[in-house]
């Protein structure tokens, strides 16, 4: 049988008395439909906005299959996170007109600036890095997706700006 992690956050929702009592409502819920491991998930990372190793192994502990099965799912599928994320969420674009267009200098920038790497959350949790493949701007390219918002034509030196506003709208 699976085994919570030793070393758990104690911030972790599984540790959460009553973010644990809503993982035990989605699992019970959800535990007897077909494909219920993808079901669950799904409802996690809409419910508590991300999935943590710990709520993995609790997971496939409650529904009596491997771990391995349970992060097979949350890894294959992109639209799973391991981690909280940020307030505010910076996309890169890795499209090919985007990479043409020189996404890789506003991706250091984006680094340098903040501090943090692609996949990381800044320490205050307001901003995080992530990248994307085509949203489907590519005349706009390089492209840079803050929240939902789409902007397009973005050149390093004008990177900084964006990424004032957003730390303005955080304040």
């Amino acid at each position: 049988m699976n085994k919570l992690p030793e070393n758990i956050n104690p911030n972790d929702p599984v540790v959460t008395p009553e973010k644990r009592a809503e993982i035990d409502q989605i699992i019970e819920e959800n535990k007897a439909l077909p494909g219920a491991t993808m079901v669950v998930l799904n409802q996690l990372q809409n419910k508590i906005g991300f999935v943590s190793e710990p709520m993995q192994a609790y997971v496939a502990q409650k529904l009596g299959i491997p771990v391995s099965t349970v992060h097979g799912v949350v890894t294959f599928y992109s639209f799973f996170a391991t981690q909280p994320k940020g307030k505010h969420t910076i996309k890169f674009c890795l499209g090919t007109a985007c990479y043409v267009g020189g996404i890789e200098q506003l991706i250091e920038k984006a680094k340098q600036a903040l501090g943090i790497d692609i996949g990381q959350t800044t320490p205050d949790g307001n901003i995080s890095l992530e990248i994307c493949r085509c949203v489907g701007a590519c005349s706009q390219a390089p492209v840079v997706v803050v929240d939902e918002e789409v902007q397009g034509r973005v050149r390093p030196n004008k990177f900084p700006q964006v990424l004032r506003k957003v730390q303005e709208t955080v304040q």
